[in-house]
Parts: structure tokens; sequence; C-alpha cells
């Protein structure tokens, strides 16, 4: 199920090209596969609103749109899966309530990358793997190294997050992860579709 290298986790307010289902829309466009809508401050009618819009936006472009943390919106907008924060939702009950959904963890060691794919999580997200002011309240980055053992024993495909960029993402892969998380490289950009394909260059394929 995991046919990306490219993971695009939102967050409307780091959005400089436009709106956030403008810069999407362009990203998905431009090649992205995988959205995960991630604004965790809306509430649930706001975010079920903008989850119907990423729905529309993301199946322009045959993309995936995984809902952060939310099942029932996840389920009721027709989203292709859940995504599960390390303090949310259990990975076993969104399997349970979803059982065709494509399930993806947040994790910041190896003992619970390792408990989320025993769950049923069909990929970890884990980091901070670099710098990022998003990811500092979860401490210090974890490294290439990290990264590299938790990618090797956690059973299940890893993707690296935090800090991420085109410069930086293909160390990544040659340590063993499947794909990156993006978010402000990617959402940031004043050229959303020049950010995706510098990513496509690091990467070798989104």
């Amino acid at each position: 199920m995991i046919d990306f290298k490219l993971y695009l986790v939102t967050n409307r307010t780091l959005c400089t090209a436009g709106p956030l289902e403008t810069v999407v829309d362009q990203a998905c466009a431009a090649g992205v596969r995988a959205v995960q809508l991630r604004e965790k401050d809306l509430c649930a009618r706001e975010l079920y609103s903008l989850a119907a819009t990423m729905r529309e936006v993301t199946r322009r472009s045959k993309a995936r749109l995984i809902i952060n943390d939310r099942a029932d919106i996840a389920l009721e907008v027709g989203a292709d899966g859940v995504h599960c924060p390390e303090n949310g939702l259990p990975v076993g009950s969104v399997r349970r309530l979803c059982p065709k959904a494509l399930i993806g963890a947040s994790s910041h060691s190896l003992e619970r990358a390792a408990e989320a794919g025993a769950a049923g999580a069909d990929f970890v997200l884990f980091g901070p793997v670099f710098p990022t002011p998003s990811k500092a309240k979860y401490g210090e980055p974890q490294g290439l190294d990290a990264l590299a053992v938790v990618a090797g024993e956690a059973g299940v495909p890893v993707f690296a997050i935090g800090g991420i960029t085109p410069e930086n993402a293909h160390l990544c892969l040659e340590k063993g992860a499947a794909g990156v998380g993006v978010i402000s490289a990617i959402l940031s950009a004043e050229d959303v579709p020049a950010a995706v394909e510098s990513f496509r260059r690091s990467l070798g394929t989104l």
C-alpha cells in the first residue's frame, strides 16, 4: 500500500503561496501522492469542512488523503487513511474501525514504532531527525543513526520527519527510510511545484 516516498503533512499557517487548498492542489498537481491533513487547532465542524475540500483537491490528482487522529472524519469524507499520533487514538482501535484504511502512526522511539506496526499500522513517521521549530517540543533531533536503527528494526516502513529538505532527504533513504514527511519545505515555498520537483530529484521519485 505504500507507493509514495513523499508524505506531505499540512499546517495551513505556514502556507506562503496561497490558502492551504491552493498549495496542496499545486503540490499534488506537481506529483505529491500522499497528504496528511493535520490541523489540530480546528474544531470538528471546521476540520470536517476542510477535510471535504481536501478530498476534492487530492482526488483530482489521484493522491492519497490521510486524516490526522480523526477516524470519524476520515470515514465521513471518504479519505484513504488515518494517521495516529503517539498520544492519539490507538492504532489497534483505528484498524478495527477502518479495516481497509491506510494507517500511519507517529513515533519517537523504536519501541513505539514496533508497537504501532504490531498493532496494525502500515507505516511509521519517525522523528524529529533534523532540527526544526515544529518538532522542538519533542527534544533534541534524533539524528540519522537513530533513524537507521528504527528503519531497520521497526518491522514496518519508516518515514523520516523533522527538518527534511531536498538537500537532506536522500540521506534518510540511505539510512533505510521508506520516505520522508515534509511540512514547511513545501508549504512555505513561494514556488510549490519547484519545491516538489526538488524533492523528486532528491528522492528519485515521489
